[in-house]
């Protein structure tokens, strides 16, 4: 078993006994004949045991576990104590100890005692680096975005993941409610208690409610043994309730009493479940107008939204495209064995232009597709989003994305796709086209060109008006004029 151990007493024919012993283990061993040496050692060295003799002269074994605990909490300290100090292990153990050995002791007994606490300690070190993994996955950072409106999402998260507050989320589909959700439970300090996941819409009305609650033997036709629900299998985690606007009528009543009282009854049964859940509900419906309409209940509504986490469609945040697409690109890059394509001037321009009513989930879809079907060294609009999604110029057959000019749709080397012939014509273009800079000065080149003209488009259609401009393109006021002033903008230069 690999596993590194220290050694502590300040009898070196006894450490050195105890070394050769526990060697055949196949522990990776180290020594030290008194606590000060034990304490240098846990300071500079990662152990996973410590064993320690618990009358050491000068720093104590009992000084040695508390330096070992406050150095590394997952580190295991076992107490060997003379005869009679059984009372003074008892306080080692209330300190942290994971065991004690009382003198004198066989070698079977050292193994067997060794041999868990070490399979204990690596399980403990390997279950955080398990949850370290999957906080990285699913936590803060798997969200990407640097907007205005996402930084607003963000700091939200932040001040309510700690808390066991409940949250709903509302968004588009596609949008990362999901995400968010991922986020909250695995910033609180229920991370390591499960996280059940329940999709509302995705089951029929008659089994909504025992997927939920659970069910008792003979509840219903079909239930041959007791089942555990969704609130059972969360006690001390979180439930995610997806599309929760889905959730039948009857059942919203059964799960408003579960919130208020932290209780249910399996379907069937007669006995109260107490459960301690932290509950997040997520929905793309229009919450009030169901409430109105009498299809969602009103205490129901105000008991999920607590706090409320808003997340924008991707039309609202359409800086952070090319940093969505910048990740998606490396992770599909990544996960098909495949070498990453930069998006050439046009793919870019489209992907910055198009509705994306599919929101993210539509634009990681799309760029993947693109890595894997892509034909040439960059990815181009119609890899990107094919059947007619570039228009044609009938002049110059050039690309023409999406109302802009034929000479604005380049890529960093040149034109993205040259006039017939090419000539003069398609060389000046190039010149023209950012030759010599690098892939990100080219597409911040293009990326600044694009916001600076769709701005302006904007606030010409709206006589200069910064509010009503705004509201029209799904950005907020101080975001707009912040941008604005990012490109050098004036309501003037829109007359």
């Amino acid at each position: 078993m690999q596993g590194r151990l220290l050694i502590v007493d300040d009898e070196k024919a006894l450490v050195l006994a105890i070394k050769g012993l526990l060697s055949k283990e196949g522990y990776q061993i180290e020594t030290a004949y008194s606590g000060e040496e034990a304490v240098r050692l846990v300071e500079s060295g990662s152990f996973h045991v410590v064993l320690t003799d618990l009358s050491l002269g000068g720093i104590t074994g009992m000084q040695v576990l508390e330096r070992a605990r406050a150095v590394d909490p997952d580190v295991a300290v076992i107490m060997i104590t003379a005869y009679g100090s059984e009372k003074v292990a008892v306080e080692a153990m209330k300190m942290g100890a994971a065991d004690y050995l009382p003198k004198p002791f066989d070698n079977d007994e050292l193994r067997v005692v060794v041999r868990r606490v070490m399979e204990t300690a690596l399980l403990r070190r390997d279950h955080r680096r398990l949850l370290e993994q999957v906080q990285g996955s699913y936590g803060f950072e798997s969200i990407v975005g640097t907007s205005p409106v996402m930084q607003r999402v963000f700091a939200t998260i932040d001040k309510i993941a700690d808390t066991d507050v409940t949250v709903l989320i509302r968004g588009d589909s596609g949008t990362g409610k999901e995400l968010v959700a991922n986020a909250l439970h695995y910033r609180s300090p229920r991370r390591t208690k499960p996280f059940i996941k329940m999709n509302c819409a995705a089951l029929n009305r008659e089994l909504v409610e025992s997927e939920l609650f659970g069910h008792e033997r003979g509840a219903f036709t079909g239930a041959v043994t007791r089942r555990e629900g969704k609130f059972e299998a969360a006690h001390g985690g979180t439930l995610f309730l997806d599309e929760v606007g889905d959730m039948p009528l009857e059942t919203q009543a059964k799960l408003l009493r579960a919130i208020q009282e932290k209780e249910f009854e399996r379907v069937g049964g007669n006995h109260p479940i107490k459960v301690d859940v932290r509950l997040l509900a997520a929905t793309n419906h229009d919450l009030e107008q169901l409430v109105h309409e009498g299809r969602f209940r009103e205490d129901l509504y105000y008991r999920l939204r607590v706090v409320e986490v808003g997340i924008p469609a991707l039309a609202e945040r359409r800086d952070d495209i090319p940093l969505l697409v910048d990740h998606f690109l490396k992770q599909a890059a990544k996960r098909f064995g495949r070498e990453p394509k930069p998006l050439d001037g046009a793919a870019l321009r489209a992907c910055l232009t198009h509705a994306w009513r599919g929101n993210v989930r539509e634009l990681r879809s799309a760029v993947e597709q693109a890595l894997l079907l892509a034909s040439g060294p960059e990815i181009t609009a119609p890899d990107l989003l094919p059947g007619g999604v570039v228009a044609r110029d009938a002049a110059t057959e050039r690309p023409r994305a999406f109302g802009f000019p034929p000479e604005a749709v380049r890529s960093g080397g040149g034109i993205a796709a040259s006039a017939p012939g090419g000539g003069a014509d398609a060389d000046a273009d190039a010149d023209a086209g950012g030759k010599g800079l690098s892939f990100r000065e080219a597409k911040e080149q293009l990326v600044g060109d694009f916001e600076r003209r769709f701005l302006l488009d904007a606030l010409r259609r709206n006589g200069g008006n910064i509010t009503r401009a705004a509201e029209e393109v799904g950005m907020y006021r101080q975001s707009f004029q912040q941008k604005m002033r990012e490109l050098g903008i004036t309501p003037d230069d829109a007359a």
